[in-house]
């Protein structure tokens, strides 16, 4: 006769634990079903995580019927009972084991999807706000590279004139001098040696040259 306890016969609990591993097995399906799914509404995401999370309290469960029919087991009084029932648990602790190291690895990848994707956003949102702001700084470009030009010309305008300035001062520098030589050149002349009419005559010619 099978011992009891709590929660029912070793056999009972074994039931259970099997419909439980069942359950775990179809959810996990369901989850790399989805996980291929080209769908990333914010329905398919919520089913994900619901899925998930009702996945890993079944397998929480499965390990606890275990430790109960762990604990049966060792009562049993037959020693190829007990041999038995061993197997059997473990065979379920064992399946329970590794559907969990199945989930974790789906959430992991879960994880990192979601990461990537808010990574995406995060990079998608700076390059369309980081648009205008290279739009501003060719257009500052821009308005620079106007004012430079105009300023150059400015320049090259004042260069020309000062470049007249310079000429028409030389110029008049030229004829000062060579007005000064004539100058120097006629009142040499001694007025006494000649007649007044003569130098009236030098003085006009002067008059003419400056």
């Amino acid at each position: 006769m099978e011992v009891g306890g709590g929660g029912g016969t070793l056999s009972e609990v074994h039931q259970s634990a099997k419909k439980l591993l069942l359950r775990c097995r179809d959810g996990l399906e369901r989850l790399e079903r989805l996980e291929h799914s080209t769908s990333t509404s914010a329905a398919a995401v919520g089913v994900d995580s619901e899925l998930s999370f009702s996945v890993k309290r079944d397998i929480n469960q499965i390990q606890s019927l275990c430790v109960e029919m762990d604990r049966l087991w060792r009562s049993l009084a037959a020693k190829p009972q007990r041999d038995l029932w061993k197997r059997k648990v473990e065979q379920i602790a064992e399946e329970a084991e590794s559907l969990k190291e199945s989930l974790d690895k789906y959430n992991s990848r879960s994880q990192k999807r979601s990461r990537e994707a808010k990574e995406r956003a995060e990079l998608l949102g700076r390059m369309n706000g980081d648009s205008s702001h290279v739009l501003q700084i060719f257009d500052d470009d821009a308005q620079a590279m106007h004012s430079v030009r105009s300023s150059s010309k400015e320049l090259e305008n004042a260069n020309a004139l000062g470049e007249a300035i310079l000429s028409s001062m030389h110029g008049q520098r030229e004829r000062l001098k060579r007005n000064e030589a004539i100058l120097g050149t006629c009142f040499k002349v001694d007025y006494r040696l000649h007649s007044r009419c003569e130098f009236t005559n030098i003085f006009h010619t002067v008059s003419k040259c400056v």
